[in-house]
């Protein structure tokens, strides 16, 4: 499910489409893409684990592959 809380400027059932095509949302996938089985506890213990680019999850690489499934 997508809301954009009205910032859209695509349509949000366009985006579930597009998020779908382009991320593997099934636990292996989020588990590998996000390369959860390294423990990194300490790291993400200190100062939060949000805005540090040295985290997967932080990482922004996804962006051209989702404007062109929303083309």
């Amino acid at each position: 499910m997508v809301n954009t809380f009205g910032t859209n400027t695509i349509s949000e059932e366009k985006i579930e489409e597009a998020v779908s095509k382009v991320f593997d949302l099934t636990p292996k996938g989020i588990m590998e893409a996000l390369d959860l089985r390294k423990p990194i506890f300490r790291q993400t213990a200190a100062y939060g684990h949000f805005g540090r680019n040295e985290f997967s999850w932080e990482q922004t690489n996804k962006v051209d592959e989702l404007k062109s499934a929303v083309k």
